[in-house]
């Protein structure tokens, strides 16, 4: 009997082990024979940063975008469980914005392929440069010095831009930085956005200020053509100073609203 127990335990293990196998196998082949996330078949990590802030009624806000709201629907000292509901913009907190937000009968965020949304990432550090110049337009000089460091940056890339403003996201004033000429924030120049998508053939770009635009740039260069391709756009990211120049592997989460223009999303990135 203690044999036969024995066997059956040990049974279950392989089992276990092989079912486990051919999942991972399964997944990887799927990640491979998609074109989108060519070459992406595991994710080896030895830790995970959340690149996503709280949400809270005290969040920065677009000018003029709605209020972040919570309301409370049930208590439990009256119906015996605790529920809220909340409303906000699309495109407050941590986001990802869609293509349908900048062109006509484009797509809206719940049409992404989930694979598409698992992308390596590379991280350039312009700290320097925006430190004395919030409305800092970051260049192909700024792509080209960290591929002298790091290496040409890989295809179907996310690039994430560190400025230094998400140590301002608690002082919403000084986050958005308004005066009577708009915000001021630096963010990718459309020259540079579109070096990037042709010569680096590049995903999408992250950035931790509310737009991967300039903050003085009406004409959203960077988000209009990213999002002709649908590609990503994230904005309002947090702890990019925990993440290495490459290497980071990021799983974004949408929130896939029907036609939404956008998403508070949760970022993950995945550190080797």
């Amino acid at each position: 009997m203690e044999t036969s127990k024995q066997d059956n335990s040990c049974f279950k293990r392989v089992s276990i082990g092989l079912l486990t196998a051919l999942l991972s196998v399964g997944v990887a082949k799927s990640f491979a024979e998609d074109k989108d996330v060519k070459g992406m078949q595991s994710i080896q990590f030895r830790k995970v940063i959340d690149l996503s802030h709280i949400i809270s009624t005290s969040i920065p806000l677009w000018p003029n975008d709605p209020p972040m709201t919570f309301d409370v629907v049930a208590s439990q000292e009256k119906d015996g469980y605790y529920l809220r509901r909340f409303s906000m913009g699309e495109h407050s907190a941590t986001h990802m914005n869609a293509p349908n937000s900048f062109h006509p009968n484009a797509i809206g965020i719940d049409a992404y392929k989930p694979e598409s949304l698992v992308r390596p990432a590379v991280v350039i550090d312009i700290r320097t440069q925006s430190r004395n110049n919030p409305d800092y337009v970051i260049g192909i000089q700024d792509i080209e010095q960290w591929e002298q460091a790091h290496g040409r940056i890989d295809q179907g890339s996310v690039v994430l831009f560190y400025t230094g403003w998400q140590a301002l996201w608690d002082d919403p004033k000084r986050f958005i930085n308004e005066d009577a000429k708009g915000p001021h924030f630096p963010g990718v120049g459309a020259a540079t956005t579109k070096f990037l998508l042709e010569e680096r053939g590049i995903a999408g770009v992250g950035i931790d200020t509310h737009g991967a635009d300039p903050g003085q740039d009406s004409v959203y260069g960077t988000n209009s053509q990213i999002l002709a391709k649908e590609g990503i756009v994230l904005e309002c990211l947090t702890n990019l100073d925990q993440l290495p120049a490459k290497g980071t592997t990021l799983v974004i989460g949408v929130l896939r609203l029907k036609e939404g223009s956008g998403s508070p999303v949760s970022v993950m990135a995945f550190v080797p």
